[in-house]
């Protein structure tokens, strides 16, 4: 499997910016029994069949991006300067994350973020390093949610800054657990008004945890996809989830996770065909055609970066050839890309 069967062109103006509003507002392509179908994501209570159940990641995405500076003494006195920091996950002790530019750090300095908080470099590595702030707990949530901006996708960022509505646009409506420092985003189309109108349906939900991480960005770098490494990151399904989630199967009803963080983190909880059980840890788990899925029967998500790991779960999924028709579907009929962009519901 080389990395180029999970190329495409798209052109710049599908990717999208701004989210759809309402939320439930954005286009589906539904893709299910061999037909493609352009809907809406309000249209689900419709599509979906009563007794299904929809697996929700409710992780809360973190106002990760921090700009500061640090200040050094030279011959010409004081010399300051500025830094952008992005969080990428807790450590043993403080956090590990991106500094740019790196160069100009060094292991015991100070980064000031305004008046509210301050870190100091604990040790520098490979692309990153490691910050112990001088704040913790509630303290350390309050100041980063002072001055930290939302983490907003490279492809977004690229195009524009993040601003007070991402603080809104860029979290699920159920979003508890912190953690996360990029979103769910196929979870960002829901609303309260379309979870109502599922629960009447007859819809079921659960809700699993898993924190998204930078890494989810991260290009692939080998052309034998099979030995890629994925990056690690913590979730967790519950004694209550499992158990929804093994009796629906049970009673032949279907599971569809909705984003692929969610269906990363069932399938790494599997204990076999239909059964799913508590699960506390770290997952790595990396999906390509020729996976096998043993609760999945659906999935819900957006429209992929081109050569990512996340065409190559879809591909796994659906087939690659479908998935090529999809997307290619998808991109003639001006469906809107990424994180912001307008979701799919694939149905194998």
């Amino acid at each position: 499997m080389k990395l180029s069967d999970f190329d495409f062109d798209l052109p710049a103006h599908l990717i999208a910016t701004r989210p759809a509003r309402p939320r439930s507002s954005a286009r589906l392509l539904r893709a299910e029994g061999g037909r493609i179908e352009d809907r809406h994501v309000g249209d689900l209570p419709d599509i979906l069949r009563p007794g299904d159940l929809l697996v929700l990641n409710d992780t809360k995405v973190i106002p990760a991006r921090l700009t500061g500076s640090r200040t050094r003494q030279s011959a010409q006195g004081e010399v300051t300067a500025r830094i952008e920091i992005t969080l990428l996950e807790p450590a043993a002790e403080g956090w590990q994350a991106l500094a740019k530019p790196l160069r100009k750090l060094r292991a015991g300095e100070v980064i000031r973020f305004g008046d509210a908080l301050s870190a100091e470099v604990a040790e520098i590595g490979e692309g990153g390093l490691r910050l112990v702030f001088d704040a913790v707990g509630e303290a350390f949530d309050a100041a980063l949610n002072q001055v930290g901006a939302m983490p907003l996708p490279p492809y977004i960022a690229a195009l524009r800054a993040p601003d007070d509505q991402d603080r809104l646009d860029y979290q699920t409506v159920w979003a508890a657990r912190q953690g996360a420092v990029a979103a769910p985003t196929a979870s960002l189309h829901f609303d309260a008004p379309l979870l109502a109108a599922l629960q009447a349906r007859g819809v079921e939900f659960v809700h699993v945890t898993l924190h998204v991480g930078a890494g989810t960005f991260l290009p692939v770098k080998v052309e034998d996809v099979t030995t890629h490494r994925m990056h690690a990151e913590w979730g967790e399904v519950d004694d209550a989830a499992a158990a929804a989630i093994t009796r629906a199967k049970s009673e032949g009803r279907r599971v569809i996770p909705v984003g692929t963080t969610a269906l990363r983190l069932i399938e790494s909880a599997v204990t076999g065909p239909g059964r799913v059980a508590p699960f506390r840890g770290t997952t790595d788990i990396f999906i390509y055609p020729g996976h096998h899925f043993r609760v999945t029967d659906g999935l819900m998500t957006n429209f992929h970066l081109p050569k990512s790991t996340l065409m190559m779960l879809v591909s796994a999924l659906m087939g690659p050839e479908k998935i090529k028709e999809i997307y290619g579907h998808a991109v003639r009929d001006g469906y809107r890309f990424f994180s912001y962009g307008d979701g799919s519901l694939l149905i194998p």
